[in-house]
C-alpha cells in the first residue's frame, strides 16, 4: 500500500498479466493465461462482455434472423405461401435481451471461478508496466490491451443527435423515418432489418461506392435487393450537419453547393468505427502510436514497449471481425507462455454482410489481384435459377471465383444469396490450403446435395479441367 499525493491510498496488487477489455480477445487471452498459472486481472469500464456478445454479432444475429425470416415469407407469397408477416419490435428487443442480459453476470463469474481477478472502471497507465483502476495499482510483467473500438468522431455540427449502433439494439420502439451515415456493413445490416420492420430507410454513402471492401459486382447486385426492400441508398453524401427539427430531424448531407436535406426521427452512425483508446494513457506506459492507433510489430506487440500486447478491435492493423479477435488472442498467448514469435497473417479472413440476402467475401478481389500483378482468370454467374435458391424465392444470388491463371489455385471468391455465410468458409479453406478448382469439383468431393454448398460445382465448372 503506498501514499499518492493527494493523500489517497492507493493499494498496488501485483499480477503476471492485466488484460484492459473484457470482449472475446480479451476474456480468451484471460483464460488462458490463468490455466497456464499465471496471476491474471482483467478490467472494463463497462459491462463485461465485449463488443460482440452485448452490442455486436449476437444481438444482431438475432434481429437479422428476424429480418431473414420476414423476408423470405413475403418473397414466397403467391408461392404456396400466404398471410402477413410483422415484426413486433418491442417483442424482438426483448427476445434479443435473453441472449444478451445475461451475459456480464455469466462472464465475470466465470473470471472469478477461474481465479481470475476482475476490477470494474476506467483503465490508465501509470507507468511502463503498471495500471491505474480507481484507488487501485495493478504492476504486471505483461499488459494487453483488448478495449475495443467505438463509433469514430465525424466532426460536424449536430452529430452528438446521432444514436449509435450501440443503442440501436436497445431501442423501445422502431422511429417511421430512419437515415444511416454511412455505407458499411453496421448500416446496411440495420438498414435490411428496420425496413423489414417496417420503417422508411435511407443509406448515405459519402462517395460513390458502398461496402467498399467487397466486390463492386457482388455489391450491385446486392443494391438491386436492398431498393427492391424499399431502402434507398443515397451515393456522394457526406454527411453536413444535423439538426432539430420540431420532434424529428433534419439531415443534411452532400457535396458543396449540392446538398440534399432529409428528414429523420432518427439519425444512426454507421460511418465507421476506431480503436477505443482514450483515457488510457498511453504515453505513460510508453506505448507510441500511429495515425491509426497503437504501433505494434507483427506479433501484436507495442513496438515502443514490449511488455504490451494489442488484441481485437483496439489492434486496428486488424479487420475488425469476431474470429479475427479471437485469432489475435491466441497468437498473444503463445508469444506470452512461449516466446515462439508467432506472427500474426490476415491474409485469408472471410467476412459476411446479413443482410437480405447476405453476401461474404475471402481473398483477392479483382482491383486487388491487379494491384499485386497476379495473372488470374475470373468466373461470374447469377445462381437465382438454380433450384436451391428458387425454391425459396431469392432473386439475387450469384458469385464471382478469381483463379489463378497459372497454378489454377483459388485467389478469392465473392458470393451473393442463401447461407453464403457458411459456403465462403469452403473457399476459405481452399485459399489456405492451395487448393485448385479441381479439388472443389463434383469428381473431388461428392458434395451434399441438395444444398448451397453442392452449388460450389456451378461456380467452379467453367474453371475446372475438362
Amino acid at each position: 500500500m503506498a501514499l499518492c499525493s493527494n493523500r489517497s491510498l492507493i493499494m498496488e496488487r501485483e499480477y503476471d498479466l492485466v488484460v484492459i477489455g473484457t470482449g472475446v480477445a480479451g476474456s480468451d487471452v484471460a483464460w488462458h493465461c490463468r490455466k497456464a498459472g499465471m496471476r491474471v486481472a482483467i478490467v472494463d469500464s463497462g459491462d463485461y462482455g465485449g463488443t460482440c456478445g452485448l452490442r455486436g454479432c449476437v444481438p444482431k444475429k438475432v434481429l437479422a434472423g428476424a429480418a431473414e425470416l420476414v423476408s423470405r415469407v413475403r418473397g414466397q407469397q403467391g408461392n404456396g405461401i400466404r398471410g402477413a408477416v410483422s415484426i413486433d419490435w418491442p417483442e424482438l428487443v426483448a427476445f434479443e435481451r435473453t441472449f444478451t442480459d445475461p451475459i456480464p453476470r455469466r462472464k465475470e463469474e466465470g473470471f472469478r471461478g477461474a481465479g481470475i481477478h476482475t476490477y470494474h472502471g476506467v483503465a490508465r497507465f501509470a507507468g511502463p508496466d503498471r495500471v491505474a483502476v480507481g484507488g487501485d495499482m495493478l504492476i504486471a510483467r505483461y499488459i494487453v490491451v483488448a478495449a475495443g473500438a467505438h463509433a469514430r468522431a465525424l466532426g460536424v455540427p449536430g452529430e452528438d443527435l446521432m444514436t449509435s449502433s450501440d443503442d440501436f439494439f436497445s431501442l423501445p420502439a422502431l422511429p417511421e423515418r430512419i437515415v444511416f451515415i454511412g455505407g458499411g456493413y453496421i448500416s446496411f445490416e440495420f438498414a435490411h432489418v428496420a425496413a423489414a420492420a417496417g420503417s422508411a430507410v435511407t443509406i448515405l454513402q459519402r462517395s460513390g461506392r458502398v461496402l467498399s471492401g467487397f466486390d463492386p459486382d457482388i455489391v450491385d447486385r446486392l443494391l438491386l435487393a436492398s431498393v427492391e426492400a424499399g431502402i434507398d441508398v443515397q451515393m456522394n453524401m457526406p454527411l453536413v450537419s444535423i439538426e432539430r427539427d420540431g420532434s424529428g430531424l433534419r439531415v443534411r448531407a452532400g457535396r458543396k453547393g449540392e446538398e440534399k436535406t432529409f428528414g429523420a426521427d432518427m439519425a444512426v452512425h454507421g460511418a465507421g468505427r476506431v480503436s477505443a483508446l482514450e483515457g488510457l494513457d498511453l504515453a505513460a506506459g510508453g506505448v507510441e502510436t500511429d495515425r491509426r492507433g497503437i504501433a505494434v510489430n507483427e506479433y501484436l506487440q507495442s513496438v515502443s514497449n514490449p511488455a504490451v500486447y494489442v488484441v481485437g478491435d483496439a489492434n486496428a492493423k486488424s479487420p475488425q471481425l469476431t474470429p479475427v479477435a479471437v485469432m489475435d488472442a491466441h497468437i498473444v498467448v503463445d508469444n506470452i507462455l512461449g516466446g515462439d514469435g508467432r506472427v500474426a497473417d490476415y491474409s485469408v479472413v472471410p467476412s459476411a454482410v446479413f443482410t437480405n440476402p447476405p453476401i461474404a467475401s475471402v481473398g483477392l478481389t479483382e482491383e486487388k489481384a491487379k494491384e499485386k500483378g497476379i495473372p488470374y482468370v475470373a468466373n461470374a454467374g447469377d445462381l437465382s435459377g438454380r433450384f436451391t435458391n428458387r425454391s425459396i424465392g431469392q432473386k439475387h444470388a450469384g458469385y464471382k471465383i478469381l483463379v489463378d491463371e497459372d497454378s489454377r489455385r483459388i485467389l478469392g471468391a465473392h458470393l451473393i444469396g442463401p447461407h453464403v455465410e457458411e459456403v465462403i468458409n469452403i473457399f476459405a479453406l481452399a485459399i489456405k490450403h492451395g487448393l485448385t478448382v479441381d479439388d472443389l469439383t463434383l469428381d473431388a468431393i461428392p458434395w451434399a446435395y441438395p444444398s448451397n454448398t453442392y452449388d460450389i460445382i456451378h461456380m467452379v465448372h467453367p474453371l475446372a479441367r475438362k
